[in-house]
């Protein structure tokens, strides 16, 4: 994370560290499993086949680490931007009604998922921001939160199934009417918040801290917010 008087807070994705280091990695055991197979006895060919198979794998990880951006959130005064390799979305400070880590039952208790959470006030700013394969990508990373708190007053079983493939049409605050996928993200943003209290989760993997230190910053610069304008 840096920052400085003027410019916004940069956070640096846990997930994007290490890429080149990674990369290299891969192409050196690549190189190795290359000379195992080229030189190595017929009795070890199968476990050159599988170094080669772990070498590919090691290659393509460290080739999407350093396709993703070089900061995956800026904080600035006036808003929240998020960077993917699919898009980008941007949530106003005016928009955010909440920011904490959503909380699940586990048995008699409740504990945190390694995820932040922001309720919104409206959903029609965001979802004018979000790009068609921007909301692909959400609908599929946010599945498994689906799973949590589920609904087991649900005899048919199907419920799961039906809110996972929500597409009917969604209303705006507006009036306007949304269909295709981003009703689908909108119908799902609403399934969450009735199970989760939240609307748009942002994964641990995308922050540079914990998620816990991240809600405090993220108030930290809510409350600053509010001050500079109300002063």
């Amino acid at each position: 994370m840096s920052s400085n008087e003027t410019g916004p807070i940069l956070i640096r994705a846990t997930s994007k560290r290490n890429g080149i280091t990674t990369l290299f990695i891969g192409g050196v055991a690549l190189l190795i499993s290359v000379l195992w197979l080229t030189f190595a006895p017929d009795w070890l060919f199968l476990a050159g086949v599988f170094f080669t198979s772990a070498s590919l794998v090691t290659l393509l990880v460290g080739w999407f680490k350093l396709r993703e951006p070089d900061h995956s959130i800026e904080i600035s005064p006036d808003h929240i931007l998020y960077h993917h390799r699919r898009g980008n979305w941007i949530i106003d400070w005016d928009n955010v009604q909440r920011v904490d880590c959503p909380r699940v039952r586990q048995g008699l208790d409740h504990v945190n998922i390694e995820a932040v959470g922001i309720r919104l006030k409206q959903y029609a700013p965001f979802l004018s921001t979000v790009s068609p394969r921007l909301a692909t990508h959400l609908l599929m990373e946010q599945r498994p939160l689906l799973l949590h708190n589920f609904d087991k007053n649900c005899a048919s079983g199907d419920c799961f199934n039906q809110e996972l493939f929500d597409d009917k049409h969604f209303t705006l605050e507006s009036g306007e009417v949304l269909t295709g996928i981003k009703a689908m993200l909108a119908n799902r943003m609403t399934q969450l918040r009735g199970r989760l209290g939240y609307d748009i989760y942002v994964s641990a993997s995308d922050l540079d801290r914990s998620p816990t230190d991240f809600v405090h910053l993220m108030r930290d610069c809510q409350q600053a917010r509010g001050d500079s304008a109300g002063s």
